[in-house]
């Protein structure tokens, strides 16, 4: 990865480098020259989701890019990928989102998309690198402005009520949403309220400071225990920026992004909207995922970790459908990223034509035990280059066999070496992988 950029963008702490004011102006700067060498619109859209470093980090960003010559168009407190729908809508010429997404509030970061609402490649990222490395903000001939846009909720809402069909009636489904107290707290209720669904939210009172605190996609277990007492048909988890949704069935289980994939996948199909009968996922896909589409004729291809490589294998594979186990599903007919709102719109809708529950439709598949270990590490270097690492991942698989797998990596946002550990039976994964970290913890802190 570059050296700013990580998986998703620039993250961190805030108030901590990268995260601060200085690099917010200078990534403005960087992001309106990036679009002038292009020569296109160096109108900029600037959303944040709901966290107290949110306004300190648009103000700079705006800075950045008013120096620049550029305009700053400020759309507020929205999802992710409600920015990057207005980028598009907008005739911007890029978007930047102030959030980390499902990370603490103490979190903050810059992520970043194309005009036409893509997510950038690490060449258009690593051409902005060099641009904010330079160390100079170079002085232009004129200033731009700044203007909110104050519909940007009701345009993004608009937006989405038009990825269903007019016919679908919702009123019988009893939904339960959690809005992590993060960007969707406002238009999520709306949206569902629109379309007729007797919905409740949760966690929609955001001061800052609560986004994603016991709440929201990585902690479920508030959802399930409210939509068991509300006897509600689901439960829908958010994350703080809105572009991951994980499910609750009926019956209080939660439901990885995985089994979302093959219900949404399987609807589509017969609907004939599959295009070239492809999903696309990441390597951290469950092996359970490209059995059950195996075994509805459907054709799985997996990708490097990131939603932004999902969308370009996407792109040259011309498929409909492809996403990420944490959640993040992209439906490229309607959108250029992950949403977390449009995927539980189409989750729902498939469990409505279908007649069957969300238990019922997520027994197509099985989910093998897998897990998942976040290891401390003082460098990264190549994993190849690694011998005693090599050996016991080597050895690992021998081990498991046709039956299960191993896939080590460095996360791309945090100093950790990510170990996970699928197979049938959970005792034996977590033992190999208690093993496995243990030659991480010794070979990589010096």
């Amino acid at each position: 990865m570059g050296r700013l950029f990580g998986t998703d963008g620039i993250r961190g702490i805030a108030n901590q480098d990268p995260i601060t004011k200085k690099m917010g102006h200078k990534l403005g700067h960087a992001v309106v020259r990036f679009c002038q060498q292009r020569g296109i619109s160096t109108s900029i859209v600037i959303g944040r989701d709901t966290r107290a470093s949110g306004e300190m980090l648009e103000h700079a960003v705006v800075s950045g890019v008013i120096s620049a010559g550029g305009n700053a168009c400020q759309v507020g407190v929205l999802p992710t990928p409600g920015v990057a729908y207005l980028t598009r809508e907008l005739a911007g010429g890029a978007g930047i989102v102030l959030s980390a997404s499902h990370n603490p509030q103490e979190y903050n970061g810059f992520k970043l998309f194309s005009r036409e609402g893509f997510k950038l490649s690490d060449e258009e990222e690593s051409e902005i690198e060099d641009l904010i490395l330079e160390q100079k903000i170079s002085p232009t001939g004129e200033r731009g402005r700044a203007e909110v846009h104050d519909d940007a909720g009701g345009k993004y809402i608009s937006f989405l009520l038009k990825t269903v069909p007019e016919k679908f009636q919702p009123q019988d489904i009893k939904v339960v949403m959690d809005c992590a107290n993060g960007a969707t707290f406002r238009v999520a209720p709306v949206l569902f309220q629109s379309l007729g669904f007797n919905a409740e939210a949760l966690f929609a009172n955001p001061d800052g400071r609560n986004i994603n605190k016991d709440c929201g996609s990585q902690h479920t277990e508030a959802l399930s225990r409210r939509v068991l007492e509300a006897k509600a048909d689901a439960g829908l988890a958010f994350d703080g920026d809105g572009d991951r949704v994980i499910a609750v069935d009926e019956k209080g289980r939660a439901l990885a992004g995985d089994q979302i994939l093959m219900i949404c996948a399987k609807m589509l199909r017969e609907k004939g909207r599959l295009k070239n009968n492809i999903v696309v996922s990441t390597v951290m896909s469950n092996i359970g995922l490209r059995s059950a589409l195996k075994g509805i004729g459907i054709e799985h291809v997996s990708t490097r970790v990131g939603d932004r490589y999902v969308m370009e294998e996407m792109r040259t594979r011309k498929s409909s459908l492809g996403g990420e186990e944490s959640g993040h599903i992209i439906f490229s007919d309607h959108h250029t990223t992950g949403d977390g709102l449009l995927a539980a719109l189409q989750l729902l809708y498939a469990t409505k034509i279908s007649g069957q529950t969300l238990s019922e439709l997520s027994s197509l598949m099985t989910v093998y035990p897998q897990t998942l270990t976040n290891v401390p590490v003082g460098n990264k270097p190549d994993i190849s280059e690694v011998p005693a690492l090599v050996k016991i991942i080597r050895d690992t698989e021998q081990e498991l066999g046709d039956e299960g797998r191993v896939l080590v990596r460095y996360s791309g946002t945090e100093p950790v070496c990510r170990v996970m550990v699928e197979g049938k039976r959970r005792e034996e994964i977590e033992a190999y992988a208690r093993d496995i970290a243990d030659v991480i913890t010794r070979q990589l802190n010096p």
